[in-house]
């Protein structure tokens, strides 16, 4: 009785899927299903290319979806017959033993052949939404390291080996590198690496975490191609403390392989280099460039005290002495020591470090800029060359280079070209988006510098340099009102002295040089217990028509070496007024000849 029923149970079903192929359901369900796909090829690659939302998309595949059901229940009780569509009984009746015709097969094949060749064309000509559009494959950046140890206070740590992971590989001329002024602002695992990697101008990202206990290091890496989010490596490094630097070798080395760049012997000596074997002067190091990195007056000075450490604590530490040099240069332009003071001093710094390792691009960077500041600019220019050679990732070398002797000299073209190459180098740096504006602004170009830093103080509205410049370019195409806004907002970001006297140059230029005269007196007072540049005095004597008490402070300057006003004084706009008179055009010229004592 039970074999009985199964056996009925299986002639139904084999009646029924009899009655499917009989019944032409299988060849619409086949048919269905290639014509289909068909149609969502065309959607998704047609559509686009007319502009037509995303939602008709959406709408057709919602349709070819709904409607795949409905064409199998209309298979099962319709037929196509010559005498056009009839329910299936009626077409068993009025065509018996009619034949079925093989049309659809050749239906089906020509669908999908066309549907394939659809999805092919798309898979490999439509645009990758993730795709970074005119960045080099061997290009990277290093995005900050998560300090994964308890101690808040080794952030700097973590900051140091992603900082020196970058300047190993910045050694490498095959690869596009990104500074670390531009990548420190990311958070270590960021959301969208395709957005970042854009916004950065590179086709790869290196992530990392470190962890520190006492002697011991972990640090884990992973390097991902940005726009498709493959891992090309990762691995994790547990060492102790005193192997950091080949920590950083190896990382840097296996990138550069990862991405297929080849390593010339030197690059390789470059990067497999180990700086100091102190271990606790390189931490001091460290918190030093931390701390240089995020430039005020205070942190400057507190960087200094760092670099000094590291140099006491190991006497034959090159980097601790560039860090001397890069931090008494720039202190005059923060008002944090005169140039007097500060210039012997970086002076002595940088020799020391290129005795130490010639082939350090970062001391002929601080040489060259050092340099220029005691009016040397060929020998200048031959130190930015080298250290451009020997490193031609490092932004602050185009920076300098750019901002001081090219455009002394007037080479306004190259100037632009070295300052641009920084901020593909170090393309959210505010600072060399904002010395581009200035470059331009020298140049003359002010529609250009007004645009440029413009789109400056957008990035970064609290960037005291964007709106000083900004306030110089409107000032001198003519718009003083919204430069002396622009001066007032910069001085609230930073109380530097030389932005009053733009105010004060701007107020006496309109017809109130009252005010102009009180900003006078109140910078004489405040260089009493402060550094105050004579460039400042000089240029509201000079708005005030009084062309020789302004020509007095700029011969204090030039033989203060106070740079960058003295040293620009051949191409500064804001000195037209004085150009032709004879005492102008002697001090130009002694500046050019170097004389100036």
């Amino acid at each position: 009785m039970r074999d009985s029923s199964l056996g009925k149970a299986a002639m139904s079903s084999r009646n029924f899927f009899g009655e499917l192929r009989r019944r032409n359901v299988y060849k619409v369900a086949v048919g269905y299903a290639v014509v289909g796909w068909l149609l969502i090829q065309v959607a998704t690659q047609v559509f686009p290319f007319f502009e037509i939302p995303n939602w008709a998309v959406r709408l057709v595949v919602l349709l070819i979806v709904v409607g795949f059901p409905i064409a199998l229940v209309i298979a099962w009780a319709f037929e196509l017959t010559p005498g056009g569509i009839k329910r299936t009984e009626e077409a068993d009746r009025a065509y018996p033993g009619r034949s079925r015709g093989r049309a659809w097969i050749y239906v089906v094949i020509s669908a999908g052949v066309l549907s394939a060749g659809l999805f092919f064309l798309g898979r490999y000509t439509a645009p990758n939404e993730n795709k970074i559009p005119n960045v080099p494959a061997k290009s990277v950046a290093v995005l900050p390291f998560t300090n994964l140890s308890r101690d808040p206070d080794n952030a700097y740590f973590a900051a140091g080996i992603q900082d020196e992971i970058i300047t190993r590989l910045a050694k490498i001329t095959e690869l596009k590198v990104i500074s670390c002024t531009s990548t420190q602002r990311f958070k270590s695992a960021p959301d969208d690496l395709p957005a970042i990697a854009k916004q950065l101008g590179v086709a790869n990202i290196l992530e990392g975490s470190v962890q520190r206990t006492t002697d011991q290091l972990r640090v884990n890496v992973q390097l991902v191609e940005a726009a498709t989010d493959a891992h090309l490596w990762a691995d994790t490094f547990d060492r102790k403390l005193t192997d950091i630097f080949k920590i950083e070798s190896e990382i840097a080395k296996t990138v550069a392989e990862r991405l297929q760049a080849k390593l010339t012997g030197s690059e390789r000596n470059a990067i497999a280099a180990q700086p100091t074997q102190n271990t606790e002067a390189h931490q001091l190091y460290l918190k030093g460039r931390y701390l240089w990195n995020r430039r005020t007056g205070e942190n400057l000075k507190k960087a200094l005290a760092y670099f000094q450490q590291a140099a006491e604590k190991d006497p034959n530490y090159a980097l601790a002495y560039v860090g001397i040099a890069d931090t008494y240069a720039v202190m005059p332009g923060y008002s944090a020591g005169s140039p007097q003071d500060c210039l012997p001093r970086a002076r002595a710094a940088a020799q020391r470090a290129l005795e130490l390792d010639d082939m350090l691009a970062e001391a002929h960077a601080s040489l060259g800029f050092i340099l220029f500041h005691y009016f040397e600019f060929a020998a200048s220019t031959k130190e930015f060359e080298r250290a451009i050679e020997l490193n031609p990732n490092y932004p602050t070398a185009h920076h300098w280079f750019a901002r001081t002797d090219l455009l002394a000299l007037g080479q306004f073209d190259r100037a632009i070209a070295e300052m641009k190459r920084a901020v593909e180098l170090d393309p959210v740096s505010p600072l060399f988006h904002a010395e581009l504006g200035g470059v331009y602004m020298m140049a003359r170009r002010y529609d250009e510098a007004i645009e440029q830093l413009r789109d400056t103080v957008e990035m970064d509205p609290e960037f005291y340099w964007a709106h000083r410049f900004l306030g110089l370019a409107l000032e001198l195409k003519g718009g003083t009102a919204e430069a002396i806004a622009e001066y007032q907002k910069a001085f609230q970001l930073s109380d530097d002295p030389t932005v009053l006297a733009f105010v004060a140059h701007a107020e006496a230029n309109t017809g109130r040089p009252n005010e102009a005269r009180q900003i006078l007196a109140r910078l004489t007072e405040a260089g009493k217990t402060r550094y105050v540049s004579a460039y400042a005095f000089a240029v509201i004597h000079l708005a005030l028509g009084e062309k020789d008490q302004a020509l007095d402070w700029l011969e204090k300057n030039a033989r203060d070496h106070a740079a960058p006003y003295s040293n620009l004084l051949k191409v500064d706009p804001y000195l037209d007024p004085l150009r032709g008179d004879p005492r102008f055009e002697a001090l130009v010229s002694a500046i050019s000849s170097g004389s100036v004592k």
